[in-house]
């Protein structure tokens, strides 16, 4: 049987943008909260806004760039970790025909320069400074050196310790008050007319891909693809009015914007954002504060919680679902996250921003063998197959190849990138994923790695993620990425990253070597162990092995 499955089509795709959908979650559940932001403000109490507040917030911030003389299809940026206003932007430029581009809050001038330049970017919307990133003085140098950025707006620090809120120093630059002053003119109609221009298939996001191969490429999306695609994981998750979803992952990345806010606002359900950024003792209070049915995160996240000396004291009782995405989930921390956090109907989903990005996911009817040891199978209106990178040539289920992906939620393309995007997606539509993977007799999808990733050695094709499941059956690693490193002998070999328990004892390459033996292949036990304190990381929970390799094979001296 070749390695091919096509999703569900019994229930038909949304064909409305993102603003007419959210209007029509409105006026079902008018009351029902909507967003919460719990991080404590200058009173210590969360702000929070029902589906009418929320609508109304919107609506004045999105005639406010209509008033600015902001048109169709023009990019305005956010530059900021989480908070409400990223939210209320985002459902602002959708309701407004607006491209809402995703600026990493991990930029620096540099890369910010680079995402201005390489999309004309219109206006960018500012974080408040803190002690990690000087927000405000990077925008401002950007503005004096970008003729594309007409205007800044600078987001409020809402009293929280640390934080710069901006004072104008010119025309060009006003504090988010101010650009909401700006509706208060504007024709009641004028907002209806925008969104009346607009069709369910115009480009509405951009997102930067991470550029760990050189300079980032912004995939464009459109409405179609990212509220299709929320509102199907919403439906696996089986959300509701009654549900309230925590979302610590990044807003500025398709897993806090698409799977967190789109899936949850188009179910009428809440989004908490427990804070700016991931602090795993935030997280879980959110949850008990506010009664929370849901909990999102990469392994790093779960792992992060779990690890907390007091989690017992947290009521997690209200949980039963939630994601972990972001990068492959080993086996031993999805059991725990089940049996120790209540989730019992966790997913694992499975995609790539470039792929709005779920294109694969369990659902709670699976078995926990296939909730932990896959990634599910093909999600409604989608089609996958496992192809020789080579050949191009579909494979039998169970061959490892590499994964591609067709359907409603593959990019329009790469911004004024042709040749990437047809470096991308092929002449049949298949976006290429990069990845490894194999399909089982079921159509149940298992990632084997990134192709990059695969290391050689004497020969012997090794995938990495083998070796990680494998170790971390070992009682003292919390945590163990392996990479491959060059070797004069046999081309390549196994270095094993770990990160220890509390409180365990040390590990060399000897203990490992005697753990693995008799149980994995004698080419398969790694010749190198390093104990690390954390992982490089992106943002988003990604775990950069590019870099670790990089710090490895000039720590060892293998640079020749």
């Amino acid at each position: 049987m070749l390695a091919y499955t096509a999703g569900d089509t019994d229930v038909p795709l949304l064909e409305e943008t993102i603003g007419q959908n959210f209007e029509r979650i409105v006026a079902r559940f008018p009351f029902h909260d909507a967003l919460i932001e719990a991080a404590p403000i200058s009173n210590g109490t969360p702000r929070r806004w029902s589906y009418t507040a929320m609508n109304d917030e919107v609506d004045r911030l999105a005639g406010a760039l209509i008033a600015l003389g902001i048109d169709k299809g023009d990019r305005v940026g956010i530059w900021s970790p989480n908070c409400a206003e990223w939210t209320l932007l985002q459902y602002a430029t959708a309701k407004a025909g607006v491209i809402l581009v995703n600026v990493n809050p991990a930029y620096r001038s540099h890369e910010l320069d680079f995402v201005v330049k390489q999309n004309g970017l219109r206006m960018l919307v500012v974080a408040p400074s803190d002690r990690n990133s000087d927000y405000l003085g990077m925008a401002r140098r950007a503005l004096a050196e970008c003729p594309e950025l007409r205007e800044l707006v600078f987001l409020p620090a809402h009293d929280i310790p640390g934080l710069t809120a901006g004072v104008p120093q010119d025309a060009r630059e006003m504090t988010y008050t101010a650009l909401l002053d700006r509706a208060e003119g504007l024709e009641p109609t004028a907002l209806k007319l925008r969104m009346a221009t607009q069709s369910a298939h115009d480009p509405i996001n951009l997102q930067y891909t991470s550029g760990t191969t050189g300079f980032p490429k912004g995939a464009t999306l459109t409405h179609h693809n990212i509220l299709n695609n929320g509102y199907a994981i919403g439906e696996l998750l089986g959300y509701t009015e009654r549900d309230r979803v925590v979302i610590p992952v990044p807003f500025y990345h398709c897993f806090g914007m698409v799977i967190g806010n789109l899936a949850t606002l188009s179910h009428g359900a809440a989004a908490v954002i427990p804070g700016r950024a991931f602090d795993p003792a935030a997280a879980l209070q959110a949850v008990q504060d506010f009664g929370c049915t849901s909990l999102y995160g990469v392994p790093t996240m779960f792992i992060a919680e779990l690890a907390l000396p007091d989690l017992s004291s947290y009521d997690l009782s209200t949980l039963r679902t939630g994601v972990m995405a972001g990068s492959l989930c080993p086996i031993e921390l999805m059991n725990k996250v089940i049996t120790q956090m209540n989730m019992r109907d966790v997913a694992i989903c499975y995609g790539m921003t470039e792929t709005s990005p779920v294109s694969t996911m369990t659902g709670p009817w699976d078995t926990l063998r296939q909730r932990t040891e896959t990634v599910g199978r093909t999600m409604p209106h989608l089609e996958n197959q496992v192809i020789d990178p080579g050949t191009l040539k579909v494979l039998e289920r169970g061959e490892i190849g590499e994964l591609c992906t067709r359907g409603y939620s593959v990019m329009a393309g790469y911004w004024d990138q042709p040749d990437k995007t047809a470096e991308a997606i092929d002449a049949e539509g298949w976006m290429h994923t990069g990845d490894l993977a194999r399909m089982d007799a079921q159509g149940y999808i298992v990632i084997e790695g990134r192709i990059k990733d695969l290391v050689i050695r004497g020969g012997e094709n090794i995938y990495p993620r083998e070796i990680e499941e494998f170790l971390y059956t070992h009682p003292s690693i919390q945590d163990v990425q392996v990479i491959g490193l060059p070797d004069p002998k046999y081309g390549e070999e196994l270095m094993a990253c770990i990160i220890l328990e509390s409180g365990a004892d040390p590990l060399d390459a000897a203990a490992i070597a005697d753990f693995c033996r008799g149980r994995l292949a004698h080419y398969k036990i790694p010749r190198y162990v390093e104990i690390r304190e954390t992982f490089p990381m992106t943002v988003s929970g990604k775990i950069r092995k590019v870099e670790m390799r990089h710090q490895a094979v000039a720590r060892l001296g293998l640079d020749s």
